[in-house]
């Protein structure tokens, strides 16, 4: 586990950044130690990685989040990307260093400018944000969300997690009990009306993410004590079987 200070010396963001995507639902600690210090998991680093090649692409934080919390969340495609990205701003950079060594040793003899030229750079950051855009999900979260305030965001994060958490409630019932099934249909209608048009298929997908390890199954117990979120997603395939 690392400190919000250790994660802001070893990622460059700063410690006010860090508060903020936690304050936004973006980047959540992996716990809250006892005396009230954000703690950050391999999984939620990870997770910022993703945030700041986004960033690198011009992405909105509040898309950023719809791209991350969306089930169809292409890992492999993200890291080819801020590979690709990274060469281009290498390139650029020794291309600045060669000029910046020819102009030491001869002076300024021929005023060029291309070491300057970013449009290389600014082209592809383009056409890798558009292609994160496409999606018929996220193009509904950003019409869904364009116009909330940070306390609506806030507060419907809040509801999000108080539905999850009912799921540790109902532990000791069997995942395919009526009552339990009403409760993944709330979850469900939830994520219809907020977020995007939640299919079963989606739904069984958020469910794997729910029991699939890191900061979001650590949040989800926490919420509703060890092993709700390992519950839900029973309860959502149970669901989604039908």
């Amino acid at each position: 586990m690392m400190t919000v200070h250790e994660v802001s010396q070893l990622a460059g963001v700063s410690v006010r950044a860090l508060h903020h995507y936690h304050q936004i639902g973006l980047l959540r600690p992996a716990k809250i130690s006892e005396a009230g210090y954000r703690l950050y998991d391999d999984a939620a680093l990870e997770r910022l990685q993703y945030i700041l090649l986004f960033r690198e692409l011009q992405f909105p934080l509040r898309e950023i989040k719809g791209i991350l919390d969306s089930p169809d969340f292409d890992r492999n495609r993200a890291l080819e990307q801020q590979i690709a990205l990274l060469r281009m701003k290498k390139e650029h950079l020794e291309n600045l260093i060669d000029l910046a060594c020819g102009i030491k040793m001869t002076g300024v003899k021929n005023l060029d400018f291309t070491a300057f030229d970013t449009k290389k750079i600014d082209e592809y950051a383009r056409q890798a944000k558009e292609s994160w855009g496409h999606t018929p999900e996220f193009r509904q979260f950003q019409e869904k969300a364009k116009g909330r305030t940070r306390e609506q965001e806030r507060e419907i994060s809040v509801d999000l997690m108080g539905i999850l958490a009912k799921f540790g409630e109902m532990q000791q019932l069997d995942p395919a009990e009526r009552s339990v099934r009403e409760q993944v249909k709330k979850l469900q209608d939830f994520i219809t009306e907020h977020f995007y048009d939640c299919s079963n298929e989606i739904l069984w997908s958020l469910g794997q993410m729910y029991a699939g390890g890191g900061s979001m199954t650590e949040n989800i117990d926490k919420a509703g004590g060890e092993g709700t979120a390992e519950f839900a997603a029973r309860a959502i395939q149970a669901y989604c079987d039908r």
